[in-house]
């Protein structure tokens, strides 16, 4: 079960954490509603290729990827995201779409967006969908050691247009 291998790690790193169980969710946004975590705090896990290289990106369930910042953060114009048949293998114990943001434990780079960093907690997937780990950010970024950037952006939709989305930095 991908739980116990990241519940060892952290044990074994004495890191203090709450694993949140809830119902089958899919999207982060979800996520974060069923276990009344906000929508800031809940760290979604995207798998981009860096010049073809897999690397997690990590940022708010309420944010976006922007693709164009991280192509100028790194000064390469391939930057895209991984589909899941090029990633799940490096994934082989967790379900699809529901890594944790610990790059270490599957060698690969781990880019926190700034936003997140800002976060005194983090909660995010446990490598299921039905279960959640909350620890301190603290405690996160000194055992993943991300590289922190601004590469993201939240969409907000107005009543009366859903469909209009507007950056919000």
């Amino acid at each position: 079960m991908p739980v116990k291998k990241l519940k060892a790690f952290l044990d074994e790193k004495k890191v203090k954490y709450v694993i949140i169980k809830h119902s089958n969710a899919y999207t982060s946004q979800e996520i974060a509603a069923k276990t009344h975590v906000s929508g800031k705090e809940f760290a979604k896990t995207v798998i981009v290729k860096i010049d073809g290289k897999m690397a997690m990106a990590v940022l708010p369930a309420s944010y976006q990827v922007d693709f164009k910042q991280l192509e100028e953060i790194f000064g390469t114009p391939k930057v895209a995201l991984a589909t899941e048949a090029e990633f799940n293998r490096f994934f082989p114990d967790c379900e699809v779409g529901a890594m944790p943001p610990f790059g270490n434990l599957y060698d690969m780079d781990v880019f926190v967006a700034e936003s997140l960093a800002e976060d005194e907690n983090i909660s995010f997937n446990a490598g299921n969908h039905t279960e959640i780990i909350q620890l301190k950010y603290e405690d996160f970024s000194r055992l993943v050691e991300p590289r922190v950037f601004k590469f993201s952006w939240k969409t907000v939709s107005f009543p009366g247009d859903p469909s209009e989305r507007w950056a919000v930095n």
